[in-house]
């Protein structure tokens, strides 16, 4: 096994935190929620009442870093530990809060409605490549108000694994809690094995909002995982350089874990981060920039240092199709994250800066999640000599396919792509028809769909989930839910 990526010396990584420590002195961070004030102020925070700063001292930030678990896992539908956040444990799951879908038919961006999101979660549940869910794009037929617990909703009716998700909504988080507790067995079986994990960001530079900081409180102290998810935009809303906009992710961070942890030491939170750099030329937040990818192994590296579960959204790109770009950006990028050991790279699936998903893209997206965890396994000696004995009797003869040893290791020391991967002869490929990734992926896509089956435990509790659900919907001023496909 190599060593972990890293793009930090261990002076830089000092300094790094030395600096993010100061700035939460001074200037220090605007926390718009009282409750995190008075929790701040409680343990040592000076807070500026007026302008809603609290200027955080590092001793205080340190003693809640302290109290952070080093490592918690979250599980699925049946109990089983699927998901450590902890470690150099690799994980992946598809990119979260896309408002528009690729059309597969026009090969168009369009709003997401309820049967994109059904279709995005049936294929994620039938690749092992994703260890998780999310709520993967907001539903346009269905009010802001309860989009989130919507999307929750369709999440636990058809899927078994894990989910990434969130809430921007103070109601909305409650509401979700209850609808985890009721597949999970109650408040406390949801704190013991949780299922979900819940995005939690503040707003650059160094603000919490009166939404972000009491989620922070709520969720510890209900003991569900949290995801602090620092968004710097070096060049616009974080300093140009890639160092200055990691210290200002840190600090932010840091500061969201002191809320955190005041609210309930020991509950779990994870260092996690979306930034990107400011692309001068257009305008955009490109996340398949290759100085995105470094900032993403920067920030984990802190985090790790910290001894803390790390999150990073890396496999995401700026192309608008499924194409040449798409591939690069993406495998680039989630293969960096893979090597610097972050415990959950989200992004999988996305397109145009995060705006929209593809199922097509995720199963492309998955093709490089498996060659990039097949990397991570390393080179291992898988006999008793490396080569020797596998020269006996071959007398110079290219005849190593003949070898019994041959046919039991080939699955086992090669990663097999599926399909989607063209490794044929250039005579098959043009009896095929030539088809290009994007073909190929239509074809998987379509072949999964056909192969999925909801998972026995979504079956058993869909009747009490929909009657929940209904009843939020009718509140929300809908007549009655969408149509499931």
């Amino acid at each position: 096994m190599q060593n972990r990526f890293e793009l930090l010396p261990a002076k830089l990584v000092a300094q790094v935190l030395d600096e993010a420590f100061q700035l939460l002195d001074s200037p220090g961070v605007k926390v718009l929620a009282s409750e995190a004030r008075e929790l701040l102020a409680e343990a040592g925070a000076i807070i500026d009442p007026v302008n809603q700063i609290a200027h955080i001292p590092e001793s205080v930030a340190r003693e809640a870093l302290s109290t952070v678990p080093d490592l918690f896992h979250l599980y699925d539908r049946i109990g089983k530990q699927v998901v450590q956040y902890g470690g150099d444990a690799v994980h992946f799951d598809p990119g979260s809060s896309g408002i528009n879908v690729l059309d597969s038919e026009t090969n168009k961006h369009r709003p997401a409605y309820t049967h994109d999101l059904v279709q995005l979660i049936q294929v994620a549940e039938m690749l092992p490549q994703y260890d998780a869910q999310s709520t993967a794009v907001v539903c346009a037929e269905v009010p802001k108000t309860i989009g989130d617990i919507y999307r929750l909703y369709l999440v636990l009716l058809f899927s078994a694994k894990p989910i990434v998700t969130g809430s921007f909504s103070v109601d909305t988080t409650s509401l979700m809690f209850d609808m985890l507790a009721l597949v999970a067995g109650g408040r406390e079986a949801l704190a013991q094995r949780p299922l979900a994990i819940f995005d939690v960001c503040p707003s650059p530079p160094l603000t919490w909002t009166e939404f972000g900081a009491q989620n922070l409180i709520d969720l510890a102290k209900a003991g569900v995982p949290a995801e602090i998810v620092s968004m710097p935009l070096a060049g616009a809303a974080a300093p140009v350089t890639l160092l200055g906009s990691v210290v200002q992710h840190a600090a932010e961070t840091i500061s969201g874990i002191t809320i955190h942890q005041l609210a309930r030491p020991g509950s779990p939170i994870v260092w996690g981060g979306a930034p990107a750099v400011f692309e001068m030329r257009h305008g955009t937040t490109p996340m398949g920039a290759i100085e995105t990818a470094m900032l993403e192994v920067c920030n984990a590296q802190i985090g790790k240092s910290l001894g803390l579960p790390t999150h990073g959204y890396l496999g995401a790109s700026d192309a608008k199709i499924v194409d040449a770009q798409a591939g690069l950006e993406s495998g680039i990028t989630a293969l960096l994250g893979a090597m610097a050991g972050i415990n959950m790279i989200s992004g999988a699936g996305m397109l145009d800066f995060l705006a929209c998903q593809s199922a097509e893209k995720l199963v492309v997206d998955a093709e490089a999640i498996g060659m990039a965890k097949r990397l991570l396994e390393g080179v291992q000696v898988r006999t008793d000599t490396l080569a020797t004995e596998l020269f006996v009797g071959i007398d110079f003869r290219a005849d190593f396919l003949r070898q019994k040893i041959t046919r039991q290791l080939f699955a086992t020391e090669q990663h097999l792509s599926s399909p989607v991967i063209d490794r044929s002869s250039l005579r098959t490929w043009q009896e095929e028809g030539q088809p290009d990734t994007y073909d190929r992926a239509k074809k998987r896509v379509e072949q999964l769909l056909e192969k999925y089956e909801r998972p026995s435990t979504a079956v058993e509790l869909e009747g009490e989930l929909q009657v929940m659900m209904a009843k939020i919907a009718i509140n929300a001023g809908m007549d009655t839910l969408p149509e499931l496909p």
